[in-house]
């Protein structure tokens, strides 16, 4: 079987160290973790595990970041890998932003910071249910 990957996406590194410790505390080795500071090297990221057969199971994106924001890099995503469970993570997402996201990238769910470690491992389980 080949690797399963959750990949996390955000611009402030102390988010990105953050959200490693409390999935390596609840998954341990179960999944490999990719990081990424921003849309643009988190969409390389994915091409390049997809080129290597590995697949994306789970994407935690920021909704502010440089560049792309996460409602629109979460669209790209869908169009070209549906089955990936999309999550926002936000302390400024407008509800537009959100709309859009639930709409054209089938946005699991909303994830508001400050976020409890219980609420990302709920909604990344239940994700993962729902593939």
């Amino acid at each position: 079987m080949s690797e399963q990957v959750i990949l996390c996406v955000d611009d402030e590194e102390m988010v990105l160290n953050s959200l490693e410790i409390q999935l390596r505390k609840q998954f341990g080795e179960k999944y490999v973790y990719e990081f990424a500071e921003n849309a643009e090297d988190a969409l390389e990221i994915i091409d390049e595990l997809d080129e290597e057969g590995t697949n994306v199971l789970v994407i935690v994106s920021d909704w502010l970041m440089p560049g792309l924001k996460g409602d629109e890099f979460l669209i790209k995503v869908h169009e070209k890998f549906p089955k990936i469970v999309k999550v926002l993570l936000t302390g400024q997402a407008d509800q537009e932003a959100v709309d859009r996201a639930r709409d054209q990238a089938n946005l699991h769910r909303c994830i508001h910071k400050p976020w409890s470690s219980k609420e990302l491992i709920d909604t990344i389980k239940s994700g993962m249910g729902a593939v």
